[in-house]
């Protein structure tokens, strides 16, 4: 038996910063320190491969990576990766479940500029690098896809849109791309195109399969077709303008993506949040949960041709927006969470009205869960579809109910608690078999989970404004940067904002959990037949507007 490397066993048991500084010593230097549960270090890029691996074989997990343009500040382009690592200070015990994140920037040069590919050490940079090398002409050397993701392939060759010369109304001629497919051979083996406009009233993606017989082979994903530049938009918005346009990054998570947003901004600013404010916006965050778990648990037995329980729970879902709509002005609860703290506020009567819609929909949702699980027809088709193992899950670095459908904690309201949720005591749903069941069951005890959430917060709402008394005022240090983590419903969304050399708005990177959740439904769907893929799909139901930003 070979005696395992004295190295990589310190990599495990010492903080993974310790093991980044052990190996690159003066390389490695520290930006920012200040912030709780966040490092943000510099590092050369032909370096940054070495430390994935560190992260890696510490329990890390790649949860972005982007770039930036940064020749306003003097200087050139710049990569940054941002890892999530477990908690494993002094202070932590077995059952810790806090996790750190580790930003790591590092200069490219404007001349060639590239840098060692990630994908070796982490799936997730298999498309976090086709985006930077589509929209910043940056080379992820030794990536084995050198295809454009996001990027339109009539784009022109040299039209990278996301650096500072590149103004947002440019004019540019259109090429005439292609894109070259994954191709099947074989004896029996044939090839399936689905979409990219689909029969249901959805967004645009397209989804070909190689299949012999009903059995599927592999599935290749082009998504893109929505993208509006959203990330470039946001250069042109005031700070207090961004949350508008955040809450319409992907609608049905309109509230998480302004918080995640405004917590970004608020960080990078110090701005402190009244109280009331961080409880409500709690608040719309779970009433937002609720209302797309109903819809999926609804739209996942009627794949399966079970109506009935899309009909009913329709209709509960129906009822939270309804009331959305009548205390806060919006179905969708749009335009509430803005930086600085919420835009609308809950009396006495709403409190009460919410607590009684709460006991309704637990009442008649319970009734139906039971419905769910002792149909022999539906349960046929859910249990076994579409495994993704507790390994894939891990390894492709997914998150939200689809990482704990398989197993993966990986609940930012648990792992890396977002006021109010430091004081809430969040029960992580977790499941083990990764199948269409498991999802639908995670759905199911998040729906719970978030009525019980519900009465907690109208019970502690603390008094006072949900805004600051004496007003906003936004004025960042020049090249001063924000990170804000939000569990959304889908799961983890990551927003980073950078301020300019006169504190406006210079770079903002979005990272909605479909951009790497869109990676497991290609796992999901092998060795399925092919009518099982619209379930596989619903119960992954990942966003194309926010995979196509």
């Amino acid at each position: 038996m070979v005696a395992p490397n004295v190295k990589q066993v310190l990599v495990k048991q010492v903080l993974v910063e310790q093991a980044l500084a052990e190996q690159f010593g003066g390389l490695l230097r520290v930006e920012d320190a200040s912030r709780e549960g966040v490092l943000i270090l510099s590092l050369p890029a032909d370096e940054i491969h070495e430390a994935a691996r560190i992260v890696k074989k510490s329990g890390g997990r790649l949860a972005a990576q982007w770039a930036t343009d940064d020749t306003p500040f003097g200087r050139e382009l710049a990569l940054w990766t941002a890892f999530a690592v477990p908690d494993t200070g002094p202070d932590a015990g077995p059952d810790t479940k806090i996790d750190r994140f580790i930003l790591i920037r590092s200069d490219v040069p404007l001349r060639n500029p590239a840098f060692p590919t990630l994908t070796g050490h982490f799936a997730a940079a298999y498309r976090f690098e086709r985006i930077i090398s589509s929209f910043f002409g940056i080379d992820s050397i030794g990536h084995p896809d050198r295809r454009p993701w996001v990027r339109h392939e009539d784009w022109p060759d040299g039209f990278f849109p996301l650096r500072k010369n590149v103004p947002i109304d440019a004019p540019f001629v259109r090429s005439n791309g292609s894109y070259e497919w994954i191709r099947g051979d074989g004896e029996g083996v044939y090839e399936i195109p689905v979409g990219p406009v689909h029969a249901g009233i959805i967004e645009p993606g397209h989804f070909r399969f190689q299949a012999v017989g009903e059995n599927v082979l592999n599935l290749e994903e082009k998504l893109g077709y929505v993208h509006k530049g959203i990330e470039k938009r946001f250069e042109s918005l005031s700070w207090k303008e961004g949350s508008k346009l955040a809450g319409r990054i992907s609608g049905d998570s309109t509230v998480a993506h302004a918080l995640a947003w405004c917590r970004a901004v608020e960080d990078m600013a110090g701005l402190l949040v009244p109280p009331r404010g961080v409880w409500l916006r709690a608040l719309f965050l779970e009433r937002e949960r609720i209302a797309n778990h109903l819809g999926d648990i609804g739209a996942i037995a009627n794949d399966a041709a079970f109506a009935f329980l899309l009909a009913q729970l329709s209709r509960l879902r129906e009822d939270v927006l309804r009331l959305n709509r009548a205390l806060f002005g919006h179905r969708l609860l749009m335009d509430l969470v803005v930086p600085g703290g919420a835009a609308a506020d809950l009396d006495a009567k709403g409190i009460e009205a919410i607590r009684t819609e709460m006991d309704r929909l637990s009442s008649e949702f319970e009734r139906l869960v039971v419905i769910y699980d002792e149909n022999p027809s539906l349960q046929d088709r859910v249990v076994t579809t579409g495994i993704v193992t507790k390994k894939t899950a891990a390894d492709l670095g997914l998150v939200g109910f689809v990482a704990r459908a398989s197993g993966v904690s990986s609940d930012r309201r648990v792992r890396f608690p977002f006021p109010p949720y430091d004081e809430l005591a969040v029960n992580e749903a977790l499941r083990q078999t990764g199948d269409v069941n498991d999802r639908v069951w995670v759905r199911i005890e998040e729906v719970r989970e978030s009525i019980r959430l519900i009465r907690e917060i109208l019970s502690l709402l603390p008094g006072g404004s949900a805004l600051p008394s004496d007003g906003l005022s936004i004025r960042p240090q020049p090249g001063r940067t924000g990170l804000g983590i939000v569990e959304g419903w889908r799961g983890e969304i990551v927003t980073w904002v950078q301020a300019g050399p006169s504190g406006e708005v210079s770079r903002v990177m979005v990272r909605d959990p479909s951009q790497v959740n869109w990676l497991g439904l290609e796992r999901a769907v092998l060795g399925n037949i092919v009518p099982d893929f619209p379930l596989c799909n619903k119960s992954f139901n990942q966003s194309y507007s926010g995979n196509d930003m």
